[in-house]
């Protein structure tokens, strides 16, 4: 459970080993400028609890991370730390994880390599939802590229206060109810109809509030991503890792999972890796985190060779 220090200072405990390094790697790669600013020994980012702007800091400690508020409204701050356990997985159980996992061959070196690997969650699951649609047939970076410039388009700016104490940091990312009656793919200079799903999936929310609740179910959660215009499978099982916090979602056609399964004799198909992933459940979620973050090492590996 998150301890609360004082007003501004608490600490969020985590389960031992805890791969800090590999989730803030995972989330700097996709952070959204402005919003928010990731670096090796901390993550920030900016909020609005009760119409306040204010922004946090989350550092490693030893057993726990340690958060920094600054928000006026007190009474907000408990649902903020639930939040940020969220975002940075801290209830999980990295033994029963790891043991499962490690079964499979593909899966062991990986597993014993970082057996404290997290799925990075979601501050907020519509932010996260609009940064996954903004990222359907484009690179990380093109995504990224793509998330400053809504916020800049559409966020609302950080109140001067705030933002004098939190360098970096600059807007509180667009709400549903801006992006619902917004023309983003006329302001981001990107295809109609990624524009109006995300437009679509802002009136979705504001229809039906829960969209992205946890506890749905996932079969429940996926029937309800997809049945929304622009969002497949698999942009809805990478929403259901992150926002919805389902341990069993798995993006099978991701071209990031096959190749990670490329062991010199091509890669598997699609449904080749749902029927290995059988033996994965009901942890397929963390064993994507292992094959995309063994996968990056490589690739990096290859790149400095």
């Amino acid at each position: 459970m998150p301890m609360m220090d004082d007003g501004h200072r608490a600490t969020l405990p985590v389960n031992a080993p805890y791969d800090w390094a590999a989730l803030v790697a995972f989330l700097a790669a996709r952070a959204i400028p402005g919003v928010e600013v990731v670096e090796a020994d901390r993550y920030r980012r900016t909020l609005c609890r009760g119409g306040r702007h204010g922004a946090v800091t989350i550092e490693p400690g030893e057993s726990e991370l340690r958060v920094f508020l600054d928000l006026p409204d007190r009474d907000g701050r408990a649902a903020i730390l639930a939040r940020l356990a969220a975002l940075f997985d801290t209830l999980a159980d990295p033994g029963p994880i790891a043991a499962r996992l490690a079964v499979d061959p593909a899966l062991a070196p990986l597993v014993k390599a970082r057996p404290g690997l997290r799925v990075p969650g979601a501050f907020d699951g519509f932010e996260m939802a609009v940064r996954a649609i903004l990222g359907q047939q484009v690179s990380v970076a093109a995504a990224t590229g793509l998330a400053g410039r809504l916020v800049a388009a559409f966020g609302t700016p950080l109140a001067s206060a705030v933002a004098t104490r939190a360098v970096g940091l600059t807007h509180l990312f667009p709400n549903p109810e801006v992006l619902a009656g917004a023309d983003v793919a006329a302001a981001l200079n990107m295809p109609r109809a990624r524009g109006r799903a995300i437009s679509a999936l802002a009136a979705a929310v504001l229809r039906e509030p829960d969209l992205f609740a946890e506890g749905q179910g996932l079969e429940a959660a996926l029937a309800r991503l997809t049945a929304l215009p622009g969002i497949g499978p698999w942009t809805a099982q990478y929403i259901a890792m992150r926002a919805l916090r389902e341990p069993d979602a798995l993006p099978v056609g991701d071209i990031g999972l096959l190749r990670a399964l490329d062991r010199g004799r091509g890669r598997p198909s699609p449904a080749a890796l749902l029927a290995q992933a059988e033996g994965w459940r009901p942890w397929r979620a963390y064993a994507a985190l292992h094959l995309w973050t063994g996968d990056a090492a490589r690739i990096a590996e290859q790149g400095a060779g």
